[in-house]
């Protein structure tokens, strides 16, 4: 018995199994660390059973959730048994029973035949994850929106492990409020990817979200506003506000770790403070008044570190805050806070000399390593943005690397753990298109093929050093972001690149083929109807212009697969009949080149247009 295990997971464990010429059907995100398509298909049916080992609970919440999701797939309600329960075959088997070491407590084996599915895990984490790759074994509805009648899944053998611990989202509610239903929504999301960290940013300059009993000023002041930025320098003034009560909170967290996804909550501090300074001006340095704020920007107004009342105040909120998350880590925030007001305040300059500390930057190692040794006594651990490194890290902090690499590099170098969330690769609330065919964004360009092809692990660290690069995760703040659909709109399908180069070890990447994937991923979104963006489809042009000759050499591409490009140079909107791309091509100036992606006789996504000319002004 024991030599037929370790054949089979040989086999499972191979590398090479995952042959392109019989996986081109199958279209599983993120990829799995091992895959082997085998002869013949699973038929789900009305007589399907779900079986886990008896007196798990967990493996039966998993059993439940994955027979909740093939009925809203294929109107069956699979029953969900104890394994002494059911008999014969057409059963899945869900099981934490002879588990693959080797894969840890999130990996699993699934393996799939015409007559049984079997799902194993060490933990029923990991036994999740196989059901989850189970579903993106199904076949989908698509836009037609009709039962699957059918559904096949193809015999398998896959073996699989995530790369990275820490697989995160962040949501910004401080600046714009979403409801409880939504926020279990983007959970359900993150749990569709195997992403298992829900980073809730829920204190800001423009609003406090969590009820705080001891000081209940806080949301009945700091959670409201009289209007909300839009656009630059523009106002929308109509009235926003709203916070989750501590049963809420309760409920979220809960609901979270049904599909094993820990919620990490961020109370910020020393900055981005002004909702709870308007509610308790005196733990500002200048004590008021402040107003909640409609605009976005740094404000000078923060915390002081000076104030003893003003450790009182947020040891008092952390005590309420570990009550009600159970995780490890509490984000403590600590960017972006100016040392203006620290600087011209007594107190503040009279806590650096009894300190001996010799600078603002000092001061606010100070204030974090207090509030790090503060947490210590309620068991947690404290995690902020690559600013709390300044002045000196706290001793057992860990990092979120945001403004670039540098600071994940200088904490890894420091062993410290490092969550790497560089903006240029990962902040979700940038363009991911073209702007003039995008919705309105924070700045920048973060295209899906960037985010797949971000390498998590600075090649400048040693392999001891690498060890402490933990994960990665992708951040969707709310300036600009005022709607679920937006959120969804602004996360899709980039989420789902971050959350293969989570998971899936590098040599198991490839653009190409997840560029091929995603179309099938995109078909899921329409089932659960998110609602995703299309920007992958659109036409991006580089343009070479020889001013001399009057001409430009023109090309284009997308971020998607094998797309069929059509343009046109008379101004008209291209159609499937217009002039087919296929290489660079030459034209005479002026021209106006318009372009769109053709799939199925259908157009996709929006059409990219570019006008080209030799500015006659500019050549004199």
């Amino acid at each position: 018995m024991m030599m037929k295990r370790v054949f089979f997971l040989l086999c499972l464990l191979g590398l090479n199994t995952l042959n392109a010429a019989h996986s081109q059907g199958i279209s599983v995100i993120p990829q799995p660390l091992s895959m082997q398509e085998l002869p013949g298909k699973f038929k789900i049916n009305t007589l399907t059973k779900i079986t886990y080992d008896a007196g798990n609970s967990d493996l039966k919440s998993v059993g439940l959730q994955f027979s909740d999701q093939v009925k809203k797939l294929t109107g069956y309600a699979l029953k969900v048994l104890p394994a002494a329960g059911a008999t014969g075959s057409n059963v899945i088997v869900l099981t934490t029973k002879n588990a693959v070491d080797s894969l840890g407590d999130e990996g699993y084996t699934l393996v799939a035949n015409p007559t049984s599915v079997r799902i194993s895990g060490k933990k029923a984490n990991g036994v999740f994850y196989g059901a989850q790759t189970l579903y993106q074994l199904l076949p989908v509805k698509g836009k037609n929106n009709a039962f699957v009648t059918a559904p096949l899944i193809p015999a398998v053998k896959i073996a699989d492990k995530p790369r990275f611990g820490w697989r995160g989202m962040m949501l910004d509610v401080g600046r714009y409020f979403y409801s409880v239903e939504f926020v279990k929504k983007y959970i359900d999301y993150l749990a569709l990817h195997k992403l298992n960290v829900f980073h809730w940013h829920l204190t800001e300059d423009h609003g406090w979200r969590i009820e705080i009993k001891k000081h209940p000023r806080l949301t009945a002041v700091g959670a409201w506003r009289n209007g909300t930025q839009f656009a630059n320098n523009q106002i929308d003034n109509t009235p926003h506000g709203g916070f989750y009560t501590q049963d809420q909170v309760r409920d979220i967290v809960a609901y979270a770790a049904k599909r094993y996804v820990t919620v990490v909550p961020e109370i910020e501090m020393p900055g981005h403070a002004t909702a709870a300074l308007v509610a308790y001006p005196n733990v500002s340095c200048t004590g008021g008044p402040f107003k909640m704020l409609v605009g976005w920007g740094i404000q000078k107004e923060v915390f002081c570190a000076g104030k003893e009342e003003t450790f009182h105040l947020l040891e008092d909120v952390l005590t309420e805050v570990v009550a009600l998350f159970p995780g490890k880590f509490i984000h403590i925030g600590g960017d972006e806070c100016p040392k203006d007001r620290w600087k011209v305040c007594p107190n503040c300059q009279a806590r650096m000399k009894k300190e001996n500390l010799k600078d603002e930057h000092e001061l606010q190692s100070y204030f974090i390593r207090r509030i790090e040794k503060f947490l210590t006594t309620k068991n947690r651990s404290i995690i902020g943005w690559d600013e709390i490194l300044e002045g000196g890290l706290a001793p057992n902090a860990a990092v979120m690397s945001w403004r670039g690499t540098e600071g994940g590099i200088a904490a890894a170098k420091q062993s410290h753990d490092v969550v790497m969330t560089p903006y240029d690769f990962l902040y979700l609330d940038y363009y991911q298109g073209e702007p003039y065919l995008e919705p309105k964004a924070i700045t920048g360009n973060l295209q899906l093929e960037k985010v797949y092809n971000y390498e998590p692990v600075p090649a400048v660290l040693t392999a001891d050093q690498a060890k402490y690069i933990k994960g990665v995760q992708g951040n969707v703040w709310a300036e600009f972001i005022h709607s679920p659909e937006k959120v969804e709109y602004m996360a899709f399908p980039r989420a789902a690149a971050m959350a293969e180069l989570a998971w899936t070890i590098p040599a198991r990447k490839s653009w190409t083929d997840f560029s091929r994937r995603i179309e099938k991923q995109y078909q899921r979104y329409d089932d659960q109807g998110i609602n995703y963006a299309k920007s992958a489809y659109n036409v991006w042009h580089t343009v070479t212009v020889d001013s001399s000759a009057n001409t430009a050499k023109v090309s284009f591409k997308t971020n998607s697969y094998q797309p069929q490009i059509r343009y046109s140079l008379d101004g008209s909107e291209p159609t499937v009949n217009s002039l087919a791309y296929s290489k660079a091509f030459e034209v005479k100036l002026p021209v106006t080149v318009k372009a769109a992606t053709f799939k199925d006789g259908r157009r996709m996504g929006a059409i990219s247009s570019r006008s080209i000319f030799v500015d006659q002004n500019k050549s004199k």
